[in-house]
């Protein structure tokens, strides 16, 4: 990947590559100049007059302004071209259809945007745009065939996949610069002197303690694994608490009791370290969406997803790793024990006599067998624990089918739940965690998965229950240590193999550890990003985005046909239930330094502890979260950070949210034409906003309660319209990178390829606001480009998805993903939006124009 440099605004827009500073050592006395290209070169040394810059600013103008109108006869005589290849016809086929959409949805039809009358826009920053747009393209791929590598080629091209990353794209790429402006006031106590608060200090002390924390490798590396023995020594202690004894082992084996085995899982989850299952506090559905309820579900597994447990490959690697882990937590408790026992001693640890002495047990006979050995006793735990791991990842429910609310919304009185798992005693598990109220009913996202893991359980030794939990800690928890110790370099095998991260490439630290401070502090951090880039009306101009969207969704449901008059009534009245939230959440409250303090004040942060650091995050995270149960949703809440890069839709507050860190380029600019903003931040919000109507967002009222309230005939339409999506993606593949294929999962992804649909609202929603726009001069054309409107409209959506993935990681976005792979998300999408052809001018036998009865048209 190209090196940005770390502010855009001090980079040349261009740069000779043969320039070398250091040249200026040796222009003392140069010699005569002879030749006519030696001459010129001396001339190019000349310190320039004042007339001679200027004259040299007015030519630079000049030939700009030449190289523009050359590419617009360019585009003309191009069309003009292919006008008389079509004996003066235009693409009737695709034309009507536009047209007919054009009507059928009541939206004004487009004023006349090709040839533009205007002149270009010859600002610096419309030239920088235009030269971002074009530098991205790849022109000589047809639109028409494979428009995702038509509007990203240029920047795969120039952005080669870093060796320590599975996955980069045009996402990754901002959050990137996001994490830059972070890392500035991180690093820069100048750049934060306007908060002059007592408690704007206090909380970017907290930040610049975190961030420092992680940043000191040294640090971390002097440490080594002593932070992970001590939770997992914590963690066995909890777990061979004496009581109601469930199974007994022999010699000194851990014994499973109620007591213990219930302990050890509380003290797990309240770190944030799922086992087994996983609890979480959200409305119930059923009932009320906005009583925060507690829902039982299954846990993650240490793979992606269950497939991967099919694979003997990947089965053995992880196996290796576990391994490596139960032998180094062994091995480094061990001496950890020596020191803390006989400190004087540890210089002459590993000398003949061995300490403690004598070397074996004083009560051992020469008949005794001998104690096994600890690589032999590293490797039998491991592969009996991934084998009970296998047996647990086997009962949990398909991915594809988990999408159904229905299916996962099963509520039943709490003894259901206990009496099913009676291993576990859940009254203490609750007053470990310290909830409020107790709860008298639970929903359970699976109702088999408690009895089968409570069967697993009574098959499996406590030996190995203990072994799988120190095990899910270990993955958990040791990234956090230094990147010297063997726990961390055995995570990171396993990362490795996943992803397809290359072997030992580590990223900038910098980098990683800006985003350990948004994950655990993002809040705080939030609150000095959004002073720093979200001013002006950008709020404005990307809610109006949003507004005007809903209202083209709303003004097209009279004129979908499988969607009947009861049902489009009810579907606009939830459209305008909808809140709508931009930029940054007010609990806590990014405007007040003291709200983010009170919601971090269990956070305890020290710049020399980055282990501990993490643990208090995630204990404050899990105790917030217990904390809502029997409360009322409190819906100034976000689930997302302002710098994120990312929006969600959440069905049962009926909300959709749109962070800062999204309305940034290439997404968004409240500077750019409107055909810019509605292709590419319009997309995300007509996908947001079409979640609400899409396999499972279609199952909430306007309220966010669960219920069925579309009438038979619309179920049944939109049924036939989910089974075409499910088809048309299930068809997609990706490399396995074995040679073979891997299927994209058409139902899985049926929700998100549904949401991408809205792509045509976003394109309704700038059109109708089109003839006000054009008025204000928000249409602007940029330079050098031969494009129309409606073309940098849907250039503008191909680009927001820029990405390329190694194979490791495509298969297991494939296989664990809601979302489809990027490059059928552009090509899919603009396959079932006639406008796209129609802009394009594609023939009827283009791949990405099929005939009107194969394409999936949802709202049309």
């Amino acid at each position: 990947m190209v090196d940005r440099p770390r502010h855009s605004d001090q980079a040349p827009l261009l740069r000779d590559s043969e320039y070398d500073p250091e040249l200026d050592e040796y222009r003392d006395e140069p010699a005569e100049p002879t030749t006519f290209l030696e001459r010129i070169n001396a001339i190019a040394q000349e310190p320039l007059t004042p007339l001679t810059q200027i004259l040299l600013v007015v030519a630079l103008f000049l030939l700009l302004l030449s190289a523009v109108f050359i590419g617009l006869f360019a585009g003309e005589y191009t069309k003009l071209k292919q006008h008389e290849r079509d004996g003066g016809k235009p693409a009737s086929t695709v034309t009507v259809t536009s047209t007919s959409i054009v009507t059928k949805t009541a939206i004004p039809p487009p004023g006349p945007t090709s040839p533009p009358a205007e002149q270009p826009c010859l600002t610096t920053e419309c030239i920088k745009l235009s030269a971002a747009i074009l530098s991205s393209l790849d022109e000589s791929q047809d639109p028409c065939e494979n428009f995702f590598d038509f509007a990203n080629g240029g920047f795969i091209a120039a952005n080669p996949l870093p060796a320590d990353k599975g996955s980069f794209g045009q996402f990754e790429a901002l959050a990137q610069d996001n994490k830059r402006v972070i890392q500035h006031f991180l690093e820069t106590p100048s750049a934060t002197s306007s908060f002059t608060t007592s408690e704007d200090e206090i909380l970017l002390q907290k930040l610049r303690n975190f961030y420092s924390s992680c940043l000191n490798e040294n640090r971390l590396d002097e440490i080594g694994t002593e932070p992970l023995i001590h939770f997992t020594k914590t963690l066995k202690k909890f777990f061979r608490e004496k009581g109601l004894v469930i199974t007994k082992e022999k010699d000194d084996k851990p014994t499973l009791t109620v007591k213990g085995f219930t302990a050890a899982l509380a003290f797990l989850h309240s770190r944030g370290v799922e086992a087994l299952f996983s609890f979480s506090v959200e409305g119930d559905v059923g009932v009320d969406p906005n009583f925060m309820s507690l829902w039982f579900d299954q846990a993650s597994l240490g793979l992606p997803s269950k497939e991967y447990y099919d694979e003997p490959s990947i089965v053995q690697i992880y196996q290796d790793v576990a391994e490596r882990l139960f032998f180094t937590l062994s091995d480094e408790e061990e001496k950890l024990l020596l020191r803390s026992s006989t400190p004087t001693l540890v210089e002459n640890a590993e000398a003949w006599p061995s300490w403690p002495w004598p070397p074996w047990d004083p009560e051992d006979d020469d008949d005794k067998d001998e104690k096994p050995n600890r690589t032999e006793a590293a490797h039998k735990l491991a592969k009996q624990v991934v084998e009970f791991e296998t047996r647990i990842a086997n009962a949990t429910l398909d991915p594809d089918v988990y999408q159904n609310p229905f299916v996962t919304y099963n509520r039943v009185p709490i003894t259901n739940l206990t009496d099913s798992l009676l291993q576990i005693n859940f009254g203490e598990y609750f007053a470990t965690l310290t909830p409020r109220n107790f709860p008298e009913n639970v929903i359970i996202t699976y109702p088999a998965y408690p009895s089968s893991v409570s069967d697993i359980l009574n098959d499996t030794s406590a030996e190995v229950i203990e072994g799988y939990l120190v095990l899910r800690a270990a993955l958990a928890l040791a990234p956090n240590l230094g990147m010297a110790t063997k726990a961390w370099q055995a995570q990171r095998t396993l990362l490795e193999t996943l992803t397809g991260i290359k072997k030992g490439a580590v990223g900038d630290r910098a980098e990683y550890c800006v985003g350990r401070v948004e994950a655990h502090l993002g809040f705080a951090s939030g609150r000095y990003f959004v002073n720093e880039t979200f001013g002006g009306d950008s709020r404005e101009k990307g809610t109006k985005v949003i507004t005007d969207i809903v209202d083209a969704f709303k003004a097209s449901l009279p004129h979908v046909p499988w969607l009947d008059k009861t049902s489009a009534d009810a579907a606009a009245e939830k459209a305008d239930a909808i809140r709508v939230k931009v930029g940054y959440p007010v609990s806590p409250d990014t405007r007040d330094p003291a709200s983010i303090l009170r919601y971090y004040k269990d956070v305890k942060v020290n710049e020399d502890t980055y282990f501990e650091n993490i643990l208090f995050s995630r204990g404050s995270d899990s105790y917030k979260m217990w904390q809502k149960l029997g409360k009322r949703r409190n819906l100034d809440e976000w689930e997302m950070w302002p710098s994120m890069v990312n929006a969600y839709f959440n069905p049962p507050s009926n909300v959709i949210v749109f962070p800062a860190g999204i309305l940034r380029p290439p997404f968004f600019s409240h500077d750019w034409p409107s055909y810019l903003s509605y292709g590419a931040f319009g997309e995300v919000a007509a996908h947001e906003l079409t979640h609400a109507f899409d396999s499972a967002g279609r199952l909430y009222n306007q309220e966010g309660k669960l219920e069925n309230w579309w009438t038979n005939s619309s179920n049944e339409g939109f049924q036939v319209k989910q089974d075409c999506i499910v088809a048309q993606y299930s068809a997609y593949t990706v490399d396995d990178g074995k040679g073979g294929k891997i299927h994209v999962n058409g139902n899985m992804t049926s929700g998100e390829n549904i949401g991408d649909t809205g792509l045509i609202q976003a394109y309704r929603a700038w059109k109708a606001q089109y003839s006000e726009s054009f008025q204000a001069g928000n249409e602007y054309i940029l330079p050098g480009m031969h494009y129309t409107r409606e073309q940098l409209f849907f250039i503008a959506f191909g680009r927001i998805w820029g990405n390329i993935m190694k194979t490791a990681a495509q298969v297991q976005r494939v296989r664990t993903d809601p979302h489809s792979p990027n490059v059928y998300r552009v090509d899919g999408t603009v396959s079932n939006i006639p406008e796209f052809a129609a802009a394009f001018n594609c023939s009827p036998t283009a791949k990405l124009n099929p005939p009107r009865e194969k394409q999936c048209l949802f709202w049309s």
